[in-house]
């Protein structure tokens, strides 16, 4: 189709009609349309551009179209563009305008909350699909990377040890120093009614062992360690880091989500067991500070009460939780779209997501050992 720039007058009034390809493979023709029309629009004090002929336009036309209507604006005639058929491209145009035309935003219809949840709904197969079929390509990852070690990236692994584990200990441990000393507190005013503050210590270690030291140290790890892993790899997407690892052969999932969701779940259970004792600590200050009981006789009960089946029951759920949480922020972060504001709100989903899956995978574990009697 021929680029063409038809002039229709009446009057003192003009109707541009663009035709054809406004666009860079076309620009030499672009331009001496312009030219053509811009000599044929003397006399004419009002002028429209209508863009329901348009075949297609990018910048470079755009940018000629806004410069033709910014000198005619400036000689005191107006200019203006009629949508029609095309709004993407008349705000293409106004875009490149130097004094801006501002269009009537496209209008959007407020949903009521039942149509909401049936766009959810409707939106939620797909959202599983693409979860399983993430969680399909790591799993089919893990043998690949097993036969070709050399398409992990095994050297970033001490950095983030440091980072997933060291840095974290910090936090997590007050985390579970301070859930300690709640439970040790809550079980000295409610068992002290009964004169039964000897179980305090058996409280700490059953409550804290099974459930809070697990759960805590996940959820902590999600909003710190997850919101970074999330917002380096979708920093790394839309910097186009992740396309140039994909145009020299490596597969994003091997290079980068392996390292990553092994170390979650190395470090992880090293850190809720750290914070499991803390957590005896936590116990021990608030029952000698509120109560008569003697640190011998804490320790003692404290020794008494820990089992390998409290102990397991809660150090085999937290792997999981650590693979939970280096899924999804792994997959969040290459799901990025757009620039900064996108790294920031697939951070934020990844968070959100993390906790909420981590509290959903406790709850199952805790629901499958009490079903088992464990």
């Amino acid at each position: 189709m021929s680029v063409a720039l038809r002039v229709d007058r009446e009057g003192d009034h003009a109707t541009l009609a663009p035709t054809g390809p406004f666009d860079l493979a076309h620009v030499t023709a672009v331009t001496q349309a312009v030219k053509n029309a811009e000599a044929d629009l003397n006399g004419c004090y009002a002028v429209d551009v209508d863009l329901a002929q348009l075949d297609r336009i990018d910048g470079t036309g755009a940018v000629l179209l806004a410069r033709l209507l910014d000198r005619l604006d400036a000689d005191g005639r107006h200019a203006s563009v009629v949508e029609g058929h095309k709004p993407e491209a008349a705000r293409l145009i106004a875009l490149y305008r130097e004094r801006r035309v501002v269009l009537p935003a496209p209008q959007t219809r407020t949903m009521n909350p039942l149509t909401l949840i049936g766009a959810f709904g409707a939106r939620l197969p797909g959202k599983t699909t693409d979860a399983l079929d993430f969680i399909g390509r790591c799993a089919v990852a893990v043998p690949r990377a097993a036969a070709a070690p050399s398409s992990v990236d095994w050297r970033s692994l001490p950095r983030l040890f440091q980072e997933i584990g060291a840095d974290a200990l910090p936090v997590t441990s007050a985390a579970n120093l301070l859930v300690g000393i709640i439970i040790g507190l809550l079980g000295i005013s409610q068992l002290g009614r009964f004169g039964a503050v000897t179980y305090v210590p058996e409280l700490v270690v059953v409550a804290h062992f099974r459930e809070l030291g697990p759960l805590v140290t996940a959820i902590v790890v999600a909003g710190r360690s997850g919101a970074g892993l999330a917002s380096e790899i979708a920093t790394m997407k839309v910097s186009e880091e992740i396309d140039a690892l994909r145009s020299m052969g490596f597969d994003p999932v091997r290079w980068l989500v392996l390292p990553r969701c092994l170390a979650l779940v190395v470090t992880v259970p090293l850190l809720t067991w750290v914070g499991d004792v803390l957590a005896l600590i936590g116990g021990l200050v608030a029952t000698i500070v509120m109560t008569n009981m003697t640190p011998h006789a804490y320790i003692q009960a404290t020794a008494k009460a820990i089992t390998a089946s409290h102990l397991l029951t809660g150090l085999i759920k937290v792997p999981f939780l650590a693979l939970a949480i280096g899924l999804i922020a792994c997959g969040q972060g290459l799901l990025t779209r757009g620039g900064a504001a996108a790294v920031g709100a697939r951070t934020t989903t990844a968070v959100v997501l993390a906790i909420f899956s981590v509290i959903v995978i406790s709850a199952v574990f805790t629901l499958f050992f009490a079903l088992m009697g464990i």
